[in-house]
């Protein structure tokens, strides 16, 4: 069984499988991806299937971005008044093309947000899954009763 780890900065590092399971639970994150040289940022709504991260788009910088620069980095968070959480996956990005890619991207019902033609699948493959949760609140005292700094 994968443990939790506590990090530095007092969250807890997530086991790969939470991670998924987190990603899972919400439809909104963010693509970062690569446009004339420069970092660029693209919130979408997704399906996490077969661990792996599934969008759709419609003709624009989002898809031309992820076909010249298919390293990409996508990032998903959530939160209560008690904690939050965020996941990393830096992957490669693929359009699919095939009738059978295609298909198994349409029984994952991700469903476009806008009104916008968005007739392109994208699925980010993971290279590096990593996630953390944090609880809010304030510091821990310290052994001398002190707040730690």
């Amino acid at each position: 069984m994968e443990q939790q780890t506590r990090s530095d900065g007092g969250g807890t590092i997530l086991p790969v499988h939470e991670c998924w399971d987190l990603l899972k639970s919400v439809a909104l994150g963010r693509l970062v991806t690569c446009v004339d040289g420069r970092p660029e940022i693209f919130p979408v709504n997704f399906v996490a299937q077969h661990r792996t991260v599934l969008f759709r788009t419609a003709e624009g910088t989002k898809l031309s971005s992820t076909a010249i620069n298919n390293h990409v980095v996508f990032e998903a968070d959530d939160h209560n008044v008690a904690e939050g959480w965020s996941v990393i996956v830096k992957g490669v990005a693929r359009s699919l093309r095939t009738d059978e890619e295609l298909e198994e991207a349409e029984r994952a019902q991700v469903l476009p947000w806008t009104a916008a033609e968005k007739s392109h699948y994208v699925r980010v493959l993971p290279e590096l899954v990593t996630g953390r949760r944090f609880r809010f609140g304030p510091p821990p005292l310290a052994a001398d009763g002190e707040r730690a700094e």
